[in-house]
C-alpha cells in the first residue's frame, strides 16, 4: 500500500494520527509526519484514517498483488 498526503491541504486535525498512529504522527502541533509505505497489517487503520480526514488530504493506493495465476490448458478428451 502506498500513502500520499497533500501537506498543503492538511490542516493538522490529527484524526489520522489518532486512528493509525503507526502510520501517521504529529510533529509538534501542526506538522504531520507519515509512513508512505505502511505495512499491510495496518491497511484497515490507514483506510479509516484516510476516510476520517476532514479535508481529504490522504490518498491511499492499494497495491494489490498483480501476479496472475496461470491456468494449465486442459485438452478435451476424444471419445
Amino acid at each position: 500500500m502506498r500513502v500520499v498526503v497533500d501537506l498543503s491541504r492538511c490542516e493538522g486535525y490529527a484524526q489520522c494520527a489518532f486512528l493509525a498512529p503507526d502510520a501517521f504522527r504529529m510533529h509538534g502541533e501542526e506538522a504531520l509526519m507519515y509512513d508512505p509505505n505502511p505495512d499491510d497489517a495496518q491497511r484497515d487503520r490507514v483506510l479509516r484514517a484516510a476516510a476520517a480526514c476532514p479535508v481529504q488530504a490522504i490518498l491511499v493506493d492499494r497495491l494489490e498483488g498483480r501476479s496472475k495465476e496461470r491456468g494449465v490448458p486442459v485438452e478435451a478428451s476424444r471419445s
